[in-house]
């Protein structure tokens, strides 16, 4: 009823002027802003979705606010939500896509006439959709003008209802579309921004999930802080999860999607790399390369799929990555079997053309630089019968004319790969080509590489030249065994060196007849020659002993040729700059100087410089330079090789210096050279005795150590013996207090005994004599004791004395002594260190001030030679103190022995004192229980006195036995006395 009405009010005038386009959108701007009732609000957005393609610009301009403000308002019914996103989405997209629903929505919509539409003006399709990406882009910029706006299109996100969700993730990815970077900014830095769009990968509806993955496309690129949020939101297992649900390679869109995050996640982000490598997702990768025999039939999904999939691998390796990053990442892509799949794909049959040169160009660059994994390729067979290793099979294609221009690059580039940094690898290649080592029964590179050489075609003469100068590149040693290298050219005519024949080919050059394949043939050969030669004196002299090399390369220099020629011109320049500047004069025709002066009567030195500089101003130079994969858009531009460049670059410069130099700088130069030779021999003399000096101050320093360590230790041992010894001492101490008390106790025994016999007379006299003896046993003891404490009393002195001895000795190496010698030494070393700091700066000022180096000589030699001399007595002076430190250990050593010693004898001699003092009291215990039984007895006899009626007087007894008593005490304390004087 209310859309009715809405219908009436709009469009139910039978008369008059019929609304236009933008009035229209004007009154439901105005029925979504003032209507209070939710489905007539509802029902004007719905009308503005239907209008918002064909009258983008009215709905963009008028409605925009008041969507926005429905998104901020009307939260809770879903349904006009997903209107004003749809709506929203179709002003800013530029994408012309179809409504799902248009037909439903044109029935809502107010019928517009024909006149109030846009009129057909008759604009080119290419004027009319940058007139639709301006408006897409002016409409972008509105809705960021507030980037609340954006944090509010984040939160709508959260949304699980399809209708509110799914417009809301297309509606951010066309904002991503038109203003990426500003956008990127305003969710970076929106709270949990890039968490709420990662959970889109875990809906469930696969719409929602494969739009998520567009979205998070746009929102990676070009911006390193958000690729690592994502990555660290557990990315990588996501999207590894949803290729494998989806097949991997057979997999349909998307896994091309996923494919492409990763590649925008992982490309120029070492950070994201590395996580990737840590996370072991290298291995999962393998999986997605396993072929079967039967390769045909491919769909293209799936070559676009493997594609990127090989893609995602080289992006891990690329040349462009730090050094420590691709060697990590290539030694794991070798332990999880990931190279040994890439070489099956390889030499396997049936794999489309396109697929097979990706997968050189990976295998290329996994084992670039990496020797374990250039020495499995190497060791990869081809099924064919017999075996062939991979690396003939993929040389016979790049020296096949017929095989397509990039797989032919692909080739070379995987060769380049094989010989970089790989001298065991660039020996074997120069090996096939050497006499002794030939098999004429079977095809080895270097026959294919000397076919290519001399083939008529141009691309073939390119490709092997500049493969052979790959196998030369920084080896000396093989650069020398070429020059061995000779080839038999007709019959009856003696073999040529393989250097002779390339310069054979140069000079006759008009053999071949078309013009651009000459060019090409005579660069490629030039780049091999000016490779081979460079930095080997031994190749130049062979270079210039064929007497037709140097006129044929300054005819050619000094010829005014056309645009094409002037290229071949500079590499003349180059190859002949290369023959002074790495010239050792030992042919007397052809020596530096006089080089020089046939360049300049001949060529000119200016003309020369000149020619020279055309290769480094060459448009194709350039491109060659920035990356080392031979990439070309076609045959003929294939000229320069990456490596080559950085050669030119470093010759340049050198060989402009050396044609201008004089002969009498020539002279002074040879002489710095020679001085400073003599220079550095002689500060690498004084550094190799530095050196030496070092590591003997090393020793001394670790000898000192040593010795320290062994004195503490001594001194550790010397205190517990000390203290052993005091501990017996108290022990001796304690057993004689224990028998001065056992004598008491006897005493007191021997006055009761008198007393009782001054009673009874004999009984008395027998036990008086029985005291006696015990008395004498007593004092017998007390004798020996005596001899003992004597002995003791020895030993403890010969111990003291020993203990001084040792403490003396100790004295002397205290540790805070040897610390001294330790810091002492170590500013020795450090004042070397800074002589030889010293040294180096003097070595750059010789070099500075060449003209004066004869006068500084004896000066600087002799104030060397008084520096080594002052080391080597210092270093003498260690010595000694080392003796001396090592003598005054031995005298430790020793006294610690005798120490042990004395302790021993202490102990034997503790052992015996205590079996004597048992012994002692065994008998003290043995007179106690006779005294007993003589009490008894006594006690009897009273007894059997008074049942004989004897009186018997208990006072006077006491009395008796009291002066008793104290007689035999007088008497005990005068021999107590006696004993202690």
């Amino acid at each position: 009823m209310t859309m009715n009405f809405f219908r009436g009010v709009m469009g139910g005038q039978p008369a008059g002027p019929q609304p236009t386009g933008a009035e229209t959108i004007h009154k439901l701007c105005d029925r979504v802003a003032s209507s209070t009732l939710l489905e007539d609000r509802r029902d004007a957005v719905r009308a503005l979705k239907s209008l918002s393609k064909k009258y983008r610009l009215e709905v963009g301009t008028q409605a925009m606010d008041h969507l926005v403000h429905i998104l901020q308002t009307d939260r809770s019914d879903s349904e006009i939500l997903g209107y004003a996103l749809d709506t929203l989405y179709n002003i800013i997209c530029n994408d012309e896509e179809e409504e799902q629903d248009e037909s439903e929505d044109m029935a809502a919509a107010p019928p517009i006439p024909v006149s109030g539409k846009h009129k057909n003006v008759p604009v080119s399709d290419e004027n009319a959709q940058k007139q639709e990406e301006d408006l897409g882009v002016l409409f972008t910029d509105k809705f960021l003008g507030d980037s609340e706006n954006v944090t509010l299109l984040l939160t709508l996100l959260e949304e699980f209802d399809f209708h509110v969700r799914w417009p809301g993730v297309k509606l951010l990815t066309a904002l991503l579309k038109n203003q990426c970077n500003q956008v990127q900014g305003v969710i970076l830095v929106s709270p949990m921004g890039v968490s709420r769009l990662m959970d889109l990968l875990a809906d469930s509806r696969e719409v929602i999930r494969n739009d998520g993955l567009l979205l998070l496309q746009q929102l990676t690129k070009g911006n390193a802080a958000i690729q690592k949020i994502v990555a660290f939101e557990n990315a990588f297992e996501r999207l590894l999860d949803i290729i494998t649900e989806e097949g991997s390679s057979d997999g349909g869109i998307v896994v091309e999607d996923c494919l492409l995050l990763l590649v925008n996640l992982l490309k120029n982000n070492s950070s994201n790399q590395n996580f990737f490598k840590e996370g072991s997702y290298i291995q999962r990768m393998k999986p997605w390369f396993e072929v079967g025999d039967d390769n045909s039939g491919w769909s293209a999904q799936k070559v676009t799929n493997l594609h990127l999939m090989l893609q995602l691998v080289r992006v891990m390796v690329s040349p462009v990555n730090s050094p420590g990053a691709t060697s990590s990442c290539q030694k794991s892509m070798y332990q999880c079997g990931l190279l040994q799949q890439l070489c099956t794909i390889l030499m396997a049959t049936g794999v489309p053309a396109d697929i097979l040169t990706e997968t050189i160009n990976t295998v290329s660059e996994v084992i670039r630089g990496s020797q374990i994994n250039q020495d499995y390729f190497a060791s990869v067979k081809a099924p064919s019968n017999p075996p062939r290793p991979a690396i003939v099979v993929l040389l016979m294609s790049m020296v096949n004319e017929r095989q397509p221009f990039v797989l032919r690059c692909a080739v070379l580039y995987c060769f380049q790969c094989f010989l970089y940094k790989n001298q065991k690898g660039q020996g074997e290649i120069v090996a096939t080509l050497l006499p002794s080592t030939i098999d004429a029964n079977s095809i080895s590179a270097g026959q294919l590489l000397c076919g290519g050489l001399f083939s008529a075609d141009s691309l073939s003469n390119w490709c092997a030249a500049v493969a052979l100068a790959h196998a030369l590149q920084d080896n000396l040693t093989q650069k020398e065994q070429l020059l061995r290298v000779q080839l038999a050219t007709s019959l009856g005519k003696p073999p040529v060196s393989l250097l002779q024949q390339c310069t054979n080919i140069l000079s006759q050059g008009d053999k071949i007849n078309r013009r651009g394949s000459k060019v090409q043939t005579r660069v490629g050969l030039l780049m091999l020659l000016c490779t081979w030669i460079s930095n080997c004196p031994i190749a130049v002299t062979h270079f210039l002993h064929n007497q037709e090399n140097v006129p044929f390369l300054t005819g050619q220099i000094s010829e005014n040729l056309g645009e094409d020629e002037r290229l071949v011109q500079g590499l003349c320049a180059l190859l002949l700059g290369i023959c002074i500047y790495y010239n050792d004069n030992s042919l007397e025709n052809y020596t530096k100087e006089k080089l020089k002066q046939l360049i300049e009567k001949r060529i000119g030195k200016e003309n020369f410089v000149e020619k020279l500089g055309f290769v480094t101003k060459h448009e194709l130079y350039s491109r060659a330079a920035q990356k080392p994969q031979p990439v070309f858009p076609s045959p003929e531009q294939m000229l320069f090789d990456h490596e080559f460049t950085k050669l030119v670059k470093e010759l340049e410069g050198v060989i402009t210096k050396a044609v201008h130099k004089t002969s009498e700088e020539e002279k002074k130069e040879e002489e710095v050279k020679k001085t400073l030779e003599q220079h550095d021999s002689i500060v690498i003399q004084y550094k190799d005795l530095i050196r030496d000096q070092d590591t003997q101050i090393q020793e001394l320093r670790e000898q000192v150590s040593t010795l320290s360590l062994n004195s503490e230790q001594m001194q550790n041992q010397i205190t517990q013996q000390q203290s052993q010894i005091q501990q017996h001492k108290d022990q001796y101490n304690i057993l004689k207090l224990k028998l001065g008390k056992d004598s008491q106790g006897l005493s007191s025994s021997q006055g009761e005994g008198a007393h009782v016999n001054g009673l009874h007379s004999e009984e008395l006299s027998q036990l008086r004599e029985e005291v006696e003896e015990l008395r004498r046993q007593h004092t017998l003891q007390h004798t020996q004791l005596s001899d003992k404490d004597s002995l003791i009393n020895t030993l403890r002195c010969g111990a003291a004395a020993a203990a001084q001895t040792a403490e003396g000795g100790a004295g002397g190496s205290d540790n805070t002594e040897l610390l001294g010698e330790v810091e002492s030494l170590r500013s020795r070393v450090q004042a070397q260190c800074a002589e030889i700091s010293q040294l180096q700066t003097e070595r750059l000022e010789l070099i500075r001030r060449a003209e004066a180096v004869s006068s500084a000589d004896t000066v600087t030699v002799s104030e060397l030679e008084s520096r080594l001399a002052a080391q080597t007595t210092e270093a003498e002076r260690l010595k000694e103190e080392c003796r001396g430190l090592r003598e005054g250990h031995a005298g430790l050593e020793q006294q610690l022995a005798s120490a042990q010693s004395t302790v021993a004898i202490e102990q034997t001699e503790k052992t015996k004192l205590q079996q004597e003092v048992q012994e002692s009291k065994k008998e003290q215990d043995d007179l106690l229980m006779l005294l007993a039984d003589q009490d008894q007895k006594i006690l009897n006899l009273k007894q059997r006195l008074r049942d004989l009626g004897e009186t018997i007087d208990e006072d006077e007894d006491e009395l008796d036995a009291r002066d008793q008593f104290g007689e035999d005490d007088d008497d005990d304390d005068d021999e107590d006395e006696d004993n202690n004087d």
